[in-house]
């Protein structure tokens, strides 16, 4: 199997159509209080596809959705999010696009959030966000209102304690720089300002951490490669360690110049978390990869990511690094609500070898250990997510809900775990009727009112 065909089989392989189920059949008892959708986006090509130059990273979004209420799963739902190239293909009519000619619109295929009572599917790398309506049908591409400059990130992260968005953007034609981007709770852009890196290339910066005070960058040697794009490559960003590797320390306020402290080279598609120290320091945990499309350019294929915790000073200039958890490992997630601030429990996905997922593995950051968490033979977690009982709820007092691949039934499944015994078996699962590939990211997304 060659490198590019190795993300476009088994259950990376795209589904071929959209479906919509009503009331679906669940095996245990979904709890009565959760009122909302579970959403989650990944690239689902559509159409031919260059296996030479094909990534995994740039397929068609599309988004998959599970209503549940009243202890009742209503609808699944799965649907490519709609670009003017994709809605051609499907023989439709492109969505509206009121935005100018020269912003970039692209595949919307990474995450998927909900903000003032809207629902975006959103991307890295220059493109804006695309609005879906609350049954995962395309409103269009969206610049906030009007007040988006230019693109969004794939990984905002929300401050609990405002509401607010942060985010950080890059796209190739800016060169050497990234913007800092912060989204109030009304779903528009408060500020925004250009951050300037201290090389002369445009890095790709995946994701970011917060903590109450700081915004943490990640600038990493993964950056834009203008002959693989001009070879036709569609995600022309490779390798290049000796640019260097570094952290940045940024106001949360945006306010000031980023301090820039040197890391070993390595890349970071997804933090767990991070956290102020009362000393100064700043402490974020990561999922490490030892590099990045150096030898793979298909897809994150450089040796097994690892859970490793940054001790950073910025006084002093330095990043100690502490592995925490040596199993491969992806797709870190934390209580939304500790979201900058310390928590006790974090959640990943368990890695095999080409990327296939495992078991879900559960972090105590108090007692220092992880344990896994197996679904049965044949069944795989995708990201999980945690879903609080109340707001004031404990950690561990709620549900962690993922969406799990059943290789033997060719389908998925919603399944919730309780969070304070995950090993004691599933609380509930919500039986699709169809396959969901390997994707990216989603959320938990309550009803309104």
């Amino acid at each position: 199997m060659s490198d590019a065909t190795r993300y476009l089989a088994d259950n990376l392989a795209p589904v071929t159509e959209e479906i919509t189920a009503f009331e679906l059949e669940v095996e245990g008892t979904l709890p009565d209080c959760l009122d909302g959708r579970y959403l989650r986006n990944g690239p689902n090509p559509l159409g031919p596809i260059d296996p030479a130059k094909h990534h995994w990273f740039v397929g068609e979004g599309m988004v998959h959705g599970i209503r549940l209420r009243d202890g009742r799963a209503e609808w699944y739902r799965n649907r490519w999010v709609r670009t003017a190239e994709v809605a051609a293909a499907l023989g439709e009519a492109p969505p509206p696009n009121h935005l100018a000619a020269d912003r970039p619109v692209f595949s919307a295929n990474t995450n998927v959030i909900g903000i003032a009572g809207r629902t975006f599917a959103i991307v890295e790398a220059g493109a804006v966000p695309v609005e879906l309506d609350d049954e995962l049908a395309t409103v269009g591409p969206s610049d906030f209102d009007g007040t988006l400059p230019w693109g969004f990130s794939a990984h905002p992260k929300v401050d609990p304690a405002t509401g607010k968005l942060h985010a950080v953007a890059y796209w190739w034609g800016w060169g050497n720089k990234v913007q800092y981007v912060v989204v109030g709770a009304d779903g528009r852009v408060e500020r925004h300002r250009d951050v300037s890196m201290v090389h002369d290339l445009s890095p790709m910066m995946h994701d970011l951490s917060i903590t109450e005070t700081r915004a943490v960058l990640y600038d990493l040697p993964c950056h834009f490669d203008l002959d693989a794009a001009m070879s036709g490559h569609r995600l022309p960003y490779r390798w290049k360690p000796e640019v260097g590797a570094r952290v940045g320390l940024l106001p949360l306020d945006g306010s000031g110049d980023p301090t820039w402290i040197e890391v070993d080279p390595c890349y970071v598609f997804h933090p767990l978390n991070a956290w102020d120290e009362p000393d100064g320091r700043l402490v974020a945990d990561v999922v490490r990869h030892p590099r990045m499309f150096a030898t793979d350019v298909h897809g994150p294929n450089e040796g097994a990511p690892t859970l490793q915790r940054w001790t950073i000073d910025p006084v002093a200039g330095t990043v100690r690094e502490e592995c925490l958890d040596d199993r491969p490992q992806e797709f870190p997630r934390v209580d939304e609500r500790r979201v900058g601030r310390r928590h006790r429990f974090g959640y990943s996905v368990a890695l095999g070898n080409a990327w296939s997922h495992g078991g879900l593995v559960r972090h105590d950051n108090d007692r220092n250990t992880s344990e896994l968490i197996d679904h049965g033979a044949g069944r795989a977690t995708m990201e999980p997510v945690f879903v609080p009982r109340h707001d004031g709820a404990a950690e561990d007092d709620g549900w962690i809900m993922a969406l799990v691949h059943d290789a033997t039934a060719g389908r998925a499944e919603l399944v919730l775990l309780d969070a304070s015994a995950p090993g004691e078996g599933p609380v509930a699962r919500v039986k699709l009727p169809a396959r969901v590939p390997f994707g990216f990211h989603g959320n938990w997304i309550p009803s309104i009112g």
